[in-house]
């Protein structure tokens, strides 16, 4: 069968879901043109500025899909099949996290745009409050961790293509650290020299071009660097080392990029991360349907070690929902709404939207034989490998694509490490009380430190007893705490409604969801803290951390669905629809 069956399937799929399904969700809420949303009534041109949905999409839709949406795919692809994986892709981001993503924007923009956190504390109580902060926190931590961990593994090394070339990690860690001096200087000129954001796009987007280009010409393997030092006996140990000193280095970055001022940084980088992933959605799509790629992967994965159910769910995570899109969606985006029926397009496209980013990751998979060597690899080089297929039918040379793939997909990161960290740092200021610089900057610390303390230890898995890369092992824990961050968000939208709403029927579209998915992600924690706790079928208390936090994360799950049902019996707010 010809990729490109696949790839229409799932396009018209979600295309109609959006006409039909975004339309009904529209009309259950209510969404008024003529309603002033905060963006037009507090207007201030800083923090509150209504922007024209085209606009807004593109901006909603860098920071919402970041590597979630590749990594997920691609892990629960290679290990079950991609018939689960696509199936789940599709139905989840429809009727889940398109729902989930729209809901909990339209309750923030019609709270005077107020974050989700303080919609519990509104509708539920400041003990709700609390945990809902600390919940975040911690799966915020989950997400640098990961991140980094699995950023740090294409910076070393090195992969053989095919045609004999090789892309050496150094060439891309090279190529990383001169595209992240670019936006700084971006930033400066914008700033200080009054640089237009047209001309800085003409100057700049083609100079990351080139720092694709003369990576492989001054590659900084710290890999080589470590062996040459005597550090390491051989090349696998000094992989090892230098991953581990990449970590570190990495979350000094976060440290440092969390708490510099956003025109220096964040908005330049997430302007030309944001190309990054237009071109390689439509290079993509283009390059698939062109190549004649057929299926070579198994639709299934028969005698898999995880069970479809429940662990499809958290391992694709962000393809088919998120809880990390509620924070965006709550904090800034409804900041930006201009109209209320641009709700639709903003949260419920642009979730659907990320979807067609996981389906694109899933083919790099699809497309992969089961005895090929890349199927082995982490999921940034399988997706790498995939868009440097996908470009091969527009004449760029293999070496060059996977290069630029694996550097996008280190955009991806940053743009999710650097919003992580700066989200961390509030939500601590918030619970402790730090203010100030030197509050900042101890809020910032333990931010930064907590997932240091993961990443630089030895993770065994315990299914095998041998070591694993952290960014392997936390995945599950990742996902399945991402996952229960939706279920939380989405238990909040369904409250707001039953509360505030004159038809309450409308709560069944959230109240559904919120089910599935507190049901499958405490399963799915379940299933790993057992896996932990249980050596040769015997329950063993473990010193391992780990599957400790995800015991907290039930609980705090548990105590949030009390919290829930004890507001249903208070007083009715006024309604609203």
């Amino acid at each position: 069968m010809n990729i490109t069956v696949i790839l229409g399937i799932a396009a018209a799929c979600l295309l109609i879901a959006y006409f039909l399904y975004g339309s009904f969700l529209a009309r259950m809420f209510r969404l008024d043109r003529r309603a002033k949303t905060p963006a037009v009534e507090m207007r201030d041109d800083v923090d509150y500025v209504p922007i024209e949905p085209k606009f807004l999409l593109g901006q909603h839709f860098s920071a919402i899909a970041a590597a979630g949406p590749i990594v997920g795919p691609i892990v629960a692809g290679v290990r079950m099949g991609w018939l689960p994986a696509i199936l789940w892709i599709i139905v989840g981001s429809i009727f889940i996290g398109g729902v989930h993503d729209m809901t909990t924007l339209i309750a923030s923009v019609r709270h005077k745009a107020r974050s989700i956190t303080e919609l519990v504390r509104e509708y539920m109580s400041r003990r709700a409050f609390i945990i809902f902060l600390i919940f975040i926190w911690v799966t915020l931590v989950y997400i640098i961790v990961v991140f980094t961990d699995i950023t740090a593994s294409s910076f070393v090394g090195m992969v053989k293509l095919d045609n004999g070339e090789e892309v050496k990690g150094g060439a891309i860690a090279a190529s990383s650290l001169i595209y992240l001096g670019l936006p700084i200087v971006m930033g400066l000129l914008m700033r200080y020299a009054k640089l237009s954001l047209f001309a800085a796009t003409v100057i700049f987007l083609p100079l990351v071009g080139v720092a694709i280009w003369c990576g492989k010409f001054i590659p900084f393997s710290l890999d080589d660097i470590v062996l040459r030092l005597g550090l390491a006996s051989d090349p696998s140990q000094a992989v090892s080392v230098a991953i581990k000193m990449w970590d570190v280095m990495l979350l000094v970055y976060c440290y440092i990029a969390s708490l510099v001022p956003m025109w220096l940084l964040l908005q330049p980088r997430g302007y030309l991360g944001g190309f990054f992933l237009y071109i390689v959605l439509i290079g993509g799509t283009l390059g698939l349907i062109l190549s004649g790629e057929s299926v070579k992967y198994p639709a299934v994965i028969a005698g898999s070690p995880d069970p479809v159910f429940p662990m499809l769910f958290i391992l694709i995570a962000c393809g088919a929902c998120s809880g990390f899109h509620a924070i965006v969606s709550s904090g800034t985006t409804c900041k930006q709404l201009r109209y209320e029926t641009d709700a639709k397009i903003i949260g419920y496209g642009a979730m659907l939207l990320e979807a067609f980013v996981a389906v694109i990751s899933l083919c790099c998979v699809i497309i992969l034989a089961k005895e090929s060597a890349l199927v082995q690899k982490s999921p940034n080089f399988i997706y790498a490998a995939g868009i440097g297929r996908f470009l091969e039918t527009f004449g760029v040379p293999a070496s060059f694509g996977i290069s630029f793939g694996l550097l996008a997909f280190t955009t991806f990161v940053y743009d999710t490490l650097d919003v992580c960290t700066r989200l961390g740092r509030y939500i601590i200021e918030e619970l402790t009380g730090l203010r100030g610089r030197w509050g900042r900057l101890a809020a910032n610390l333990i931010t930064a430190a907590a997932p240091l303390f993961f990443v630089m230890r030895t993770m065994i898995d315990p299914a095998t007893g041998k070591s694993s890369p952290a960014w392997k092992y936390f995945w599950s824990l990742f996902g399945a705490s991402n996952q229960l961050l939706a279920a939380i968000a989405l238990l909040c939208v369904t409250v707001w409604i039953v509360r505030t709403f004159k038809v309450k029927i409308i709560a069944v579209v959230t109240a559904l969801p919120t089910t599935f998915m507190y049901v499958t992600s405490i399963w799915a924690l379940m299933r790993l803290i057992t896996k932990s706790f249980t050596k040769e079928g015997i329950f063993t208390i473990n010193a391992d951390p780990v599957p400790w936090v995800a015991v907290f994360l039930i609980l705090l799950s548990l105590i949030m669905l009390i919290e829930a049902l004890i507001s249903f019996i208070k007083p009715v707010k006024g309604n609203k629809t």
